[in-house]
């Protein structure tokens, strides 16, 4: 499985930073009518957490993590999580890990997506921006959502510096679980955003590939840089 690099450029300079742009989401499924109704079969199988049909649905080389050996098997063992494949000290944790991934795939399968220069099918649309080599991807973030409001100081209450949509984003210390995020923007300005509109430019993505039958399959469901 090809992994491709995101090919919309973003244009960040480190010192004089460059103007921002936005990327709003478009769906490109609709233009081939059967990868539409590929995600859509896929998605009630997601949400009916149908284990067997979701895993029939992957490639025989589906790519699940940059340092396994993928395939359908070990789709599954992430699908249901045996605590016997945990370490014991995390066995506790296994309907929780079990809970995230399923709600990670279907919201990754739920996105706009777009088609690459191979035909094959990726989501999410904004996986296909490219980030500059001096900006660390673990710092960049996508924010999802029309006007959401940059604020001066971290509070619902305090000035409004701008409205943000579809931009990139860089939080260099971002903190899990605080509402609101210390971002700048591309052209500098720096402030805080609410946390639930951050969406991490490493989170997970999926492709679509057709098969030499000609069938849609679920070929990548990958998290990181």
């Amino acid at each position: 499985m090809r992994i491709p690099f995101m090919v919309v450029s973003l244009l960040i300079a480190s010192a004089a930073l460059a103007q921002r742009q936005t990327f709003p989401p478009v769906d490109e499924a609709d233009r081939d009518p059967s990868v539409a109704a590929f995600r859509e079969g896929l998605l009630a199988k997601i949400k009916a957490r149908d284990t067997d049909a979701v895993t029939a649905a992957a490639c025989p080389e589906i790519y699940l993590s940059h340092g396994s050996a993928g395939g359908p098997e070990e789709f599954r063992t992430n699908l249901t999580v045996p605590p016997e494949t945990l370490a014991e000290e995390f066995q506790d944790e296994a309907a929780e890990l079990r809970d995230y991934y399923w709600s990670q795939l279907q919201d990754t399968i739920s996105q706009p997506g777009y088609f690459d220069d191979q035909g094959e099918f990726w989501m999410p649309h904004h996986w296909q921006i490219t980030l500059p080599a001096s900006v660390d991807p673990f710092t960049a973030f996508f924010v999802s959502g029309d006007n959401i409001t940059l604020r001066q100081a971290p509070s619902r209450g305090a000035a409004i510096l701008a409205l943000i949509s579809h931009e990139i984003v860089i939080a260099p210390d971002f903190q899990p679980g605080e509402e609101y995020q210390k971002i700048r923007l591309t052209d500098g300005t720096s402030g805080y955003l609410l946390s639930t509109f951050l969406t991490p430019m490493t989170g997970y993505r999926a492709a679509f590939v057709k098969s030499d039958t000609g069938d849609w399959q679920l070929c990548t469901f990958v998290t990181g840089d």
